[in-house]
């Protein structure tokens, strides 16, 4: 955990961006608002303090925009829940494939996989992750519940700021080819003509 003014700043910018959210909200959905805390205010700064422990991990930039999105998109006043899940699409790139698409690219990726073109790093990484025969040998029901698993975890480590990469580590080697060893052809030719014989 970071000490000092660096985190000191970051906790206090983000106490101020969780009570500006809440301020935008008590202006959109007033009645809701007032019908969920009221004038309680020991209420609200509970809400708030479980907001911002849960949303600790979340820029202060997705916040805004994920609370901006759900006073755009919804009628209603968001649980943490819905807050979680709106800054979590927030904060992840376009191009992020879901994990049922993300399955299905990391099945039908050919070898070697680490030079192919990936949608996203995260593809790539939860299919190493899972184990690339376990994606090939095991049916969807079996494999893709392992996947999901694992790409939802690097997927929340991207929402958390982390970027990856693929390294290509895995490259194909390449098999010294060493001739047969002539008993060997000799009794490969010998077997040959005895099945040849017999037709």
């Amino acid at each position: 955990m970071k000490t000092g003014a660096g985190h000191h700043k970051k906790t206090d910018e983000l106490i101020d961006t969780i009570n500006h959210v809440f301020a935008m909200f008590r202006v959109n959905f007033h009645n809701q608002y007032y019908s969920a805390f009221g004038d309680n205010k020991d209420s609200e700064n509970l809400a708030k303090k479980l907001w911002l422990n849960k949303l600790a991990n979340f820029t202060t930039n997705t916040i805004y925009r994920a609370s901006e999105k759900i006073i755009e998109d919804s009628e209603y006043l968001p649980t943490l829940n819905k807050m979680i899940q709106i800054c979590l699409t927030c904060s992840l790139p376009k191009e992020l494939p879901t994990a049922k698409e993300a399955y299905f690219e990391a099945c039908n990726k050919p070898t070697p996989k680490a030079s192919q073109a990936w949608s996203h790093p995260i593809v790539f990484l939860a299919g190493r992750d899972t184990g690339w025969s376990i994606l090939h040998s095991q049916i969807e029901a079996t494999a893709f519940p392992r996947f999901q698993n694992i790409f939802e975890k690097y997927r929340d480590r991207l929402a958390g700021g982390e970027t990856f990469s693929i390294e290509n580590k895995e490259g194909t080697k390449k098999l010294k080819q060493k001739p047969a060893a002539k008993r060997y052809n000799k009794e490969q030719i010998k077997a040959l003509k005895s099945s040849l014989e017999q037709i």
